[in-house]
């Protein structure tokens, strides 16, 4: 039977954990498929967090333990990943809380769904059938406003609940993972890691849970861990910044075929420039298109058809274009600028909105899907 790990990471959970364990191996025999083994991650609670779980070590050879000095839930995680796949040889990687507000009743389900060909299970609060019943408008809206900020700034794909903490992950995805570039301590972790999930082909499906408050202890959130999540997002999207370059590096490419072709038109055949910039610039996004289309976002699931993609990038590029051309007349005629240097400042100024608008929408990933649509199908969540 293969293994699957959940890695708890504890500070101060000592009455938590008396409760959680049992819950988790309750379900094991609705999981068939797997051995169902808790590795706890304790950063030397003084509440005496780790000599609960030592006590029921002793009857169960499923529960392990590694302590060390508190760093914070993502120093937590990277060392429990570490100890599981050198120690515990697992199939499947589930990570979860420790304070009762992730239910163990959803453990086969995300089992069954890594067994079908899903990489990567996560536990959404924001997804259809998901629910938040305890939170404030205050806090919902925080956690709504930073998933925005993560697929908007940071650059993710649509993943409605991108901070959750309740996952199932294939142990050889997490292998394939640089693990160091992860170096953020608190929550951010996890908009970090699935970021790195996704950079490694992860295939995604998210689940709706039923999120409540906590029953005993108190939150560990931080203002150090809401500061490190706000830069995460820019660590994050510069660690994308390979699309932008290649991006870019295709558009320098089209400038080079905009500035040939108007050369060519303009002091070779004559043409005048009103006729030669809209010829270059036409050609210039047939130019660009196809090489962003094979290179640039070619990675990415998009549900539009290769000419629904070429209809929207003309479209983008066309209102690029104008610009182009209106900065072009304007600076060319009416100061009586250097034609080609006014058709270089009408390129650079396109060129921000070009990028924009074909990522959000030329190449938009498809929606991660979500089992919302089935969740009357979904096995009922404890109380």
């Amino acid at each position: 039977m293969q293994r699957a790990v959940i890695v708890l990471p504890t500070y101060n959970e000592a009455e938590n954990v008396a409760v959680l364990l049992p819950r988790i191996f309750a379900r094991q025999e609705e999981i068939p498929s797997h051995e169902l083994h808790v590795l706890v991650v304790d950063d030397s609670s003084p509440d005496g967090t780790a000599d609960v779980v030592r006590a029921m070590m002793a009857d169960n050879p499923h529960i392990h333990l590694i302590s060390g000095r508190k760093k914070g839930l993502g120093e937590a995680y990277k060392r429990g990943f570490r100890h599981a796949l050198d120690t515990l040889d697992p199939d499947l990687i589930l990570e979860m809380d420790a304070d009762l507000q992730h239910d163990p009743a959803m453990l086969p389900v995300f089992i069954d769904l890594a067994r079908h060909g899903f990489s990567l299970v996560i536990g959404s609060r924001f997804a259809l059938g998901g629910s938040t019943p305890n939170f404030s408008l205050r806090r919902r809206a925080i956690s709504l406003l930073g998933n925005w900020m993560l697929r908007f700034m940071g650059g993710l794909p649509p993943i409605r609940d991108c901070t959750s903490g309740f996952r199932c992950i294939k142990a050889d995805l997490i292998r394939k993972c640089d693990l160091s570039f992860l170096s953020t301590k608190g929550y951010s972790f996890q908009s970090s890691l699935l970021f790195e999930l996704i950079r490694n082909q992860a295939r995604v499906i998210e689940v709706p849970i039923v999120f409540p408050d906590r029953i005993s202890g108190k939150s560990k959130l931080s203002f150090a861990d809401q500061s490190e999540f706000l830069l995460n997002i820019f660590k994050i999207r510069f660690r994308k910044s390979e699309e932008f370059l290649t991006f870019s590096a295709v558009g320098a490419s089209g400038v080079v075929v905009n500035l040939g072709i108007y050369t060519l038109l303009t002091r070779s055949v004559g043409a005048p420039l009103e006729i030669a910039s809209p010829v270059a610039i036409e050609l210039s996004i047939i130019w660009n298109f196809l090489l962003n289309n094979v290179l640039t976002f070619r990675k990415r699931a998009s549900e539009a058809s290769f000419r629904t993609r070429f209809i929207r990038f003309h479209v983008v590029a066309g209102i690029a274009g104008v610009v182009n051309y209106a900065i072009l007349l304007l600076l060319a005629r009416g100061l009586g600028l250097w034609d080609i240097g006014s058709n270089l400042v009408g390129i650079g100024f396109g060129v921000l909105v070009n990028y924009f608008l074909n990522s959000r929408w030329t190449w938009r990933e498809s929606c991660i899907p979500s089992c919302g649509d089935r969740a009357g199908q979904l096995p009922p969540q404890s109380p």
